[in-house]
C-alpha cells in the first residue's frame, strides 16, 4: 500500500513539473490590437487583424491581413518560437512586423499582451486573446 501511495504521488508530481514548463501561450490567439507609438506622432492602431498559432515544437503558423492608408498587408508566413523566462518571446521568420523579441507585460491564460521597438522611437504593442476550443 505504501508503495502505491508513493508511485502515485511521484506520477503526479511528475506530470506537474512537465505541464507547468509548457507555455501558456501554446494555442490559437485573435490578434486582437496591433499598436504603434511613435513620440509627438499619433498613435496607429489596428484591431481584430488576424491569427497566430504556436506549436509544442517552436514552431508556429499566422495568417494576418490589415489595410492602412489603402494600402494592404498579407502575412500569412510560418514562423519559429523561443519562450524565455516567462519575460520575453521571440519570433523569427521571413520579412514580418511580428517577427522580433517581445517583452511579456501581461501572460494570462486566455489574454496576451506584448511590447517591442524598432529601434527608431517606436514601440509596438500586440494583444492576443485565447481562441474557443470548438467542441464537436
Amino acid at each position: 500500500m505504501k508503495k502505491n501511495i508513493i508511485k502515485i504521488t511521484s506520477l503526479a508530481f511528475t506530470v506537474m513539473l512537465f505541464a507547468s514548463c509548457t507555455p501558456r501561450i501554446i494555442g490559437s490567439w485573435d490578434i486582437q490590437k496591433f499598436e504603434t507609438l511613435k513620440a509627438g506622432e499619433q498613435s496607429i492602431s489596428l484591431n481584430n487583424i488576424g491569427t497566430i498559432e504556436f506549436h509544442k515544437n517552436g514552431t508556429g503558423t499566422k495568417n494576418i491581413n490589415y489595410s492602412i492608408l489603402g494600402i494592404s498587408h498579407s502575412d500569412p508566413n510560418s514562423f519559429t518560437w523561443k519562450w524565455s523566462e516567462n519575460k520575453f518571446v521571440t519570433l523569427e521568420g521571413e520579412g514580418s512586423d511580428i517577427t522580433k523579441t517581445w517583452i511579456i507585460i501581461a501572460n494570462k491564460k486566455k489574454f496576451q499582451k506584448w511590447k517591442s521597438t524598432d529601434g527608431a522611437n517606436q514601440v509596438q504593442t500586440l494583444e492576443l486573446k485565447k481562441q474557443q476550443v470548438k467542441v464537436k
